[in-house]
């Protein structure tokens, strides 16, 4: 299915189970993996703001599908067995182009040859659209998502309960949550995945990534989206 088609379907239900969640779980942590999370997150903003509860803070959209592929990609080349070493901050949205591995921001540092760059920025961003072509059209990235929904709702619960130094990449409401405002001036836009400390209170800051100093490639990847 495409995205348009997704979102025909998938935006009607997410407005039914916002506007729920709305009226008995208020003061709930709303994570949306539904697809396109790119509208869906921003029609939940939407149905939150009517009834009155919003709180930013509280509304995620999980991305960190996006984090695993680019984890396990660079993993492969750079000769890495165990993918989840390494931190790679996925940042921008949440399809195609929009998605944005900073590879020169992995920890630890890695090196992609210049050769193989290109097709791993690329691999990131469509990888879903390999999962469909090796599902030969029958079935989408099914696993991977429910084990990102999983690893990201994981996190969101343990800095529930004061775990500190929890961050991972989110889509999220910039305006409402600490240090969004700098990322939404600089990006112009309101809805952003970036780096998210969870606490307690669920965002408790952004951080924004391409900030700062760059190193050597991240001038490629911002021309290449």
């Amino acid at each position: 299915m495409t995205r348009d088609d997704l979102f025909n379907i998938n935006a009607g239900i997410v407005k039914g189970l916002i506007e729920t969640i709305a009226e008995v779980a208020p003061k709930a942590f709303i994570l949306v993996i539904s697809n396109p999370v790119n509208s869906t997150v921003p029609i939940s903003a939407e149905v939150l703001k009517a009834k009155k509860v919003f709180n930013p803070q509280r509304l995620f959209g999980v991305t960190t599908l996006d984090i695993v592929r680019a984890e396990t990609f660079v993993a492969e080349i750079v000769g890495e067995s165990q993918p989840q070493k390494l931190t790679i901050p996925v940042v921008g949205g949440h399809s195609g182009e929009t998605i944005l591995p900073l590879i020169s921001k992995a920890n630890p540092a890695v090196t992609i040859p210049a050769d193989k760059y290109e097709a791993l920025v690329n691999r990131v961003q469509f990888g879903g659209d390999e999962v469909v072509k090796a599902k030969d059209g029958a079935g989408s990235a099914t696993l991977s998502m429910a084990y990102a929904g999983f690893r990201f709702a994981e996190k969101v619960l343990r800095a529930a309960k004061g775990e500190k130094g929890l961050v991972e990449p989110s889509y999220v409401y910039l305006p409402g949550v600490p240090g969004g405002e700098a990322v939404a001036k600089a990006t112009g836009v309101d809805f952003f995945s970036v780096p998210v400390e969870l606490g307690p209170n669920g965002v408790e800051k952004v951080t924004n990534p391409p900030g700062g100093h760059h190193r050597a490639g991240e001038g490629a990847l911002g021309q290449g989206c």
